[in-house]
C-alpha cells in the first residue's frame, strides 16, 4: 500500500522549505550580495565611528596627551552625574527641542491645511514654503544674526519705524531673557517647511469621499477635521513630531552660528557643550560620555516612537 501523507489542517500553513524560509527572513544570499555595497559605507562611516566614540566614554582620552589612553570604566559617567553645567545644557536642550517641535508642528499644520485648499497661486506658495528648507544652517544663522543685529538689524529698524522702539536697539541674542526665545524662533522658521511638506502629503492621502460623506451627514469643518482628517493624519503626525524632536535635540550648527551657546550658557545645547569639552578643552573621553548619555536618550525616544507606531498599525 502507498502511504498517504496527512493533509495539513486548514488553519496551519504548510511547512516551508529552508530556502523559502531564508527568503522570508530576509536571509537570501543574493539579496545580501546586492545590499552589501550600500551597507558597507553605512557600517564604515556611521556605525564604526559611533562605536568608537562610545568606547571613548570609558577612557581618559585627552588632546595632546603622550601617555597611552587608559580604561577608566564608569568614572566619566560618575563625574558627569555631578556636572551641573552639563545638566543645565540638557535642560536648555529639552526646552529648545519641545518648544521648536511644538511650534513647528502647529504652524506647519495650519499652513498645510491652507495649502491643501484650492487656492490661486497654490503651486507658487508651495514652492516658496520650501525656501528656508533649501538654505544651509550656516546661511540661515548668518542671515538671522543680521536680522537681530542690535544697531542695524532689520527687526530693530522695523520696531523703530513703527514707533515701538526708541533709543538704542534691543540686543536680541545678547540678552539673558531674550536669547533663547530668539533662537527658538529661528529654529521654527528653518524647520517648519519640512514638517509642512510631510503633513501636506498626509492630507492629500485622506480620501475625499470621507469628507463628502461627513458633509452630507451635516458635519461642520471642525467636526470633519476631528473625525476624518485627524485620525487619518495621526500616523504621519507621530512620525514627523518624533523625528523632529530627535533632530532638534541634536541641533548644533544653527545655534552655534547664532550665539555659540551664549550669553552665559542660556542657549548652550548639549551638543554645543560636548563640542566645547572635546575641541576647546581636549577632554575627548569626558565629551564622549556626554554623547553616550545623549545616545541613550535618543534610543529611548526611538523605542517610544516605534512602540507607538506598532500600536497604531495594530489598530
Amino acid at each position: 500500500m502507498t502511504a498517504v501523507a496527512p493533509a495539513p489542517s486548514r488553519g496551519t500553513p504548510p511547512p516551508r522549505e529552508p530556502a523559502e524560509r531564508r527568503r522570508a527572513l530576509g536571509l537570501d544570499r543574493d539579496g545580501w550580495f546586492l545590499l552589501l555595497p550600500a551597507l558597507l559605507p553605512i557600517l564604515l562611516l556611521s556605525v564604526g565611528p559611533l562605536l568608537y566614540g562610545l568606547s571613548l566614554a570609558f577612557t581618559d582620552a585627552q588632546a595632546g596627551r603622550t601617555e597611552p589612553t587608559r580604561f577608566v570604566g564608569l568614572d566619566n559617567l560618575t563625574d558627569l552625574r555631578h556636572d551641573g553645567l552639563f545638566w543645565d545644557s540638557f535642560r536648555v536642550g529639552l526646552v529648545w527641542a519641545v518648544a521648536v517641535t511644538t511650534l513647528q508642528f502647529l504652524l506647519a499644520l495650519g499652513l498645510a491645511l491652507l495649502l491643501n485648499q484650492d487656492l490661486r497661486l497654490r503651486g507658487l506658495a508651495r514652492v516658496l514654503v520650501l525656501v528656508p528648507w533649501a538654505m544651509p544652517e550656516v546661511v540661515v544663522g548668518i542671515m538671522w544674526r543680521l536680522v537681530y543685529h542690535q544697531d542695524a538689524g532689520l527687526l530693530n529698524n522695523a520696531l523703530r519705524d513703527l514707533g515701538l522702539l526708541t533709543g538704542g536697539g534691543v540686543d536680541w541674542l545678547g540678552s539673558l531673557s531674550l536669547a533663547l526665545p530668539a533662537v527658538i524662533l529661528v529654529g521654527v522658521w528653518a524647520g517648519m517647511p519640512q514638517t509642512t511638506v510631510v503633513l501636506l502629503a498626509g492630507l492629500q492621502n485622506v480620501p475625499r469621499e470621507l469628507h463628502e460623506a461627513a458633509a452630507l451627514d451635516g458635519a461642520g469643518v471642525w467636526r470633519r477635521f476631528r473625525s476624518v482628517t485627524w485620525p487619518s493624519l495621526l500616523p504621519v503626525v507621530l512620525a514627523i513630531t518624533s523625528l523632529n524632536f530627535i533632530w532638534n535635540f541634536n541641533s548644533f550648527g544653527l545655534v552655534y552660528v547664532l550665539t555659540q551657546g551664549g550669553p552665559g550658557g542660556e542657549t548652550r545645547l548639549p551638543m554645543l557643550f560636548a563640542y566645547e569639552e572635546a575641541f576647546r578643552y581636549g577632554q575627548y573621553g569626558y565629551a564622549a560620555a556626554m554623547g553616550l548619555v545623549m545616545v541613550a536618550v535618543i534610543a529611548v525616544l526611538l523605542a517610544v516612537f516605534l512602540r507607538n507606531r506598532l500600536r497604531e498599525e495594530d489598530r
